[in-house]
């Protein structure tokens, strides 16, 4: 049985691997999150996810196999990160808001024995409600929105605000299940066992 270390301080990944009943050891990642905004936004989220489960490798023996995961949200081909300021939250959501939106998560596997990587990405259309000005700042004040790309979780008081999804839901939350489950059979590993 193979040991599976999350590289990443999500909380919300930690919890939807928990509730899968899944046995994780949780190693924050911290690494520069600087993006190549010569690369598209696939290929961002790709190379993140890497570097998280590859910093988390070089940097320990535990062995097993190691996930990394990053998320972003892209809006007219401009890349929303985590909000600086409640202002740039409030221009974020702004933005967003009354028009579909992509969330983008790369996901990373590394045997940590063999030194085998597969790396994949999860793609999801999202549809923020149109909103007043008011109900932005109101939502701003309930949501904790700096640990969130794009200034937004779909779980929370951000559900008020999502209108509608067109792809995996858990991937806008951070860790497309449905992908991860066929990545780690390529490890040998059956979530379903």
């Amino acid at each position: 049985m193979h040991q599976i270390i999350l590289a990443s301080k999500s909380p919300r990944r930690v919890e939807i691997l928990k509730e899968l009943g899944m046995d994780v050891i949780v190693v924050p990642s911290d690494i520069d999150e600087t993006l190549n905004c010569i690369d598209s936004p696939e290929q961002i989220v790709m190379d993140l996810a890497l570097r998280k489960a590859k910093r988390v490798i070089d940097t320990g023996d535990m062995p097993g196999i190691v996930i990394g995961a990053d998320t972003i949200v892209v809006a007219d081909g401009k890349i929303l990160g985590k909000p600086d300021s409640i202002e740039d939250a409030y221009n974020m959501i702004k933005m967003l808001q009354g028009r579909y939106h992509n969330v983008i998560t790369g996901v990373a596997l590394i045997d940590s024995d063999t030194g085998r990587t597969i790396v994949d990405y999860q793609k999801t259309k999202v549809k923020i409600k149109t909103l007043s000005d008011s109900q932005i700042i109101k939502y701003l004040n309930k949501e904790k929105v700096f640990d969130k790309a794009g200034s937004y979780a779909i779980q929370g008081y951000g559900s008020v605000i999502v209108e509608k999804i067109d792809g995996c839901y858990f991937n806008v939350v951070g860790l497309p299940v449905s992908k991860l489950y066929d990545m780690l059979k390529k490890f040998g590993i059956d979530m379903l066992s």
